[in-house]
This record gives structure tokens, C-alpha cells and sequence, in this order.
């Protein structure tokens, strides 16, 4: 495989140069910092949702921007394994554009202890701790 990995710590701002998912499914819009194996920032800008965005799309764009972190190799892969203490502070709505970070807190092997926040307009609106699985099983 083809390292992703490059002077500068951010390498592509689209995160489809790291991610398989694409559009529907793709929750992070732009990644404006990344530092391979410790954390990475991301960008949101929701769109109409009917109903709002949900807050399940919250955790997936955590979890998507914790697997850019985490990779080391492009076409890696990766899943979620499992999502602890998840909080949602208010209900976010067409219009409100997301910052979504994630800090890895522990690795081991192949799996990765992620924690994740999502604010607007700095307030922040939703944090997360995530197991993250990253490689090809």
C-alpha cells in the first residue's frame, strides 16, 4: 500500500483521500489539521436534514475523522467498535457548521481509544469516546 504519510503532518484536506466513504456517507466536508496518530480537525456543514441532523451522523463524523488520524496507509480501512459516553448538548441544524475534533488516547495494535467533540460556533454540542478498528481484518 501506498503511505499516506508526508512532510507536513495534513496531506489532503478532502477526507475522501483517506476515507472509502463518499457522499451520502461521507460526514467530515474538509480536514484542516491532522497529526498522524494523535489527532485530527475536520469540518461539517450541514445541509437540510429532514428531521435535523441526526445525532448518530455526529458520532460517525467523529468516528470517520478519528480513522484519518489513526491511519497509516491509504486503503486501510477501519470500523467503529464500540461508542462510550456520548453527550448531545443541543440539536444541530441546517446551517450550522461543525468543527469536529478527535485526540487519540490510547492505541493497542490495531485498535484505537478515540475521544471526539463536534461544536458550533464554538459551543460546544456534542463529545464522544470511541473504539476505533483501523486496517483490514
Amino acid at each position: 500500500m501506498e503511505s499516506i504519510f508526508q512532510p507536513e503532518p495534513l496531506v489532503h484536506s478532502d477526507p475522501s483521500e483517506y476515507l472509502p466513504h463518499r457522499n451520502p456517507f461521507l460526514f467530515i466536508d474538509r480536514v484542516t489539521s491532522r497529526d498522524p496518530g494523535s489527532g485530527a480537525t475536520g469540518i461539517k456543514c450541514v445541509t437540510y436534514e429532514p428531521g435535523g441532523f441526526l445525532q448518530v451522523f455526529l458520532l460517525e463524523a467523529m468516528a470517520q475523522l478519528g480513522g484519518i488520524a489513526a491511519a497509516t496507509q491509504k486503503g486501510e480501512g477501519g470500523f467503529l467498535a464500540s461508542i462510550d459516553h456520548a453527550e448531545f448538548r443541543r440539536e444541530v441544524r441546517a446551517g450550522d457548521c461543525l468543527i469536529v475534533s478527535v485526540r487519540i488516547i490510547k492505541s493497542f495494535g490495531r485498535l484505537f481509544l478515540v475521544e471526539g467533540e463536534a461544536s458550533v460556533e464554538g459551543e460546544q454540542v456534542a463529545t464522544a469516546r470511541l473504539t476505533l478498528g483501523v486496517g483490514k481484518a
